[in-house]
């Protein structure tokens, strides 16, 4: 289904022993957006974004990816659905035992259908692509910083040409020159390859910049859906102590005006 939002969450449920995270959740993510998904610790972000790739199986609902159901096909279905998406994990997640090349090399190599001269051309495509010179291909993951890891790992990420790219807290342990530089970098490759974006975070100036539609999450569903300057307006504690607290006001007018 060409037309079809790139994620739709339809009565999702998520539940820990007794304990329910996630109840009765609805949410469509429409094509192009820039979709942060905000809320407390233990608020269920990173659960949803973890379902939404098919890392954690919900209690209850249904998960609908480009119009099909998550889990739905045979294999080679499933394989070319998972191909539509790439997702950055919060510390990188790079393969330790593999340098910087291979850990980008890796899900082209799992196709099985490029010759490895292709292969070599892809990643330093995809190296550029994070602004990375091609000369750290060959170091290897505990030989880099924090903000290359990210940038590796954004790569790898973007590996397989992506319509839909997910990021958990992108810029969670970076300073505040690399933050806005990894911000800045993922709004530009989100206009450049007309992506879809969703990610988790907690950093109001990386949120204030980046995202053109908030999901707040607080009570195991989503309070509110809608632009900062529509969700700031919606009347309930959370969001009130969230956002509008002088030192949140603060953060978010900084972001507005820095990126």
């Amino acid at each position: 289904m060409n037309g079809a939002p790139p994620v739709e969450l339809c009565g999702i449920g998520t539940r820990f022993g007794r304990h329910w995270v996630l109840r009765g959740v609805d949410l469509t993510v429409q094509r192009g957006e820039l979709l942060a998904l905000v809320g407390g610790s233990g608020s269920g972000k990173t659960t949803m974004l973890r379902q939404i790739v098919g890392l954690l199986p919900p209690t209850e609902g249904e998960i609908k990816l480009f119009g099909e159901s998550l889990h739905d096909g045979n294999r080679d279905e499933l394989a070319a659905r998972r191909r539509r998406f790439g997702m950055l994990f919060q510390h990188g997640a790079l393969f330790s035992a593999l340098n910087v090349f291979d850990n980008i090399a890796f899900p082209l190599r799992e196709m099985r259908c490029l010759p490895e001269a292709e292969i070599r051309d892809l990643v330093f495509t995809k190296l550029g692509m994070v602004e990375i010179d091609r000369d750290a291909a060959w170091r290897m993951p505990a030989e880099l910083s924090g903000g290359m890891i990210k940038r590796i790992a954004l790569a790898r990420a973007l590996a397989l040409d992506p319509e839909l790219l997910l990021l958990d807290e992108p810029t969670a342990g970076l300073d505040p020159d690399r933050s806005a530089a990894f911000v800045t970098l993922i709004r530009t490759l989100h206009q450049a390859l007309n992506l879809t974006v969703v990610f988790v975070t907690h950093d109001l100036d990386t949120l204030a910049a980046l995202a053109n539609r908030l999901a707040v999450l607080a009570e195991g569903r989503i309070l509110a859906t809608g632009s900062l300057d529509e969700v700031v307006q919606v009347d309930h504690p959370f969001i009130q102590r969230f956002f509008l607290s002088e030192r949140s006001m603060h953060a978010l007018r900084r972001g507005k005006g820095t990126y």
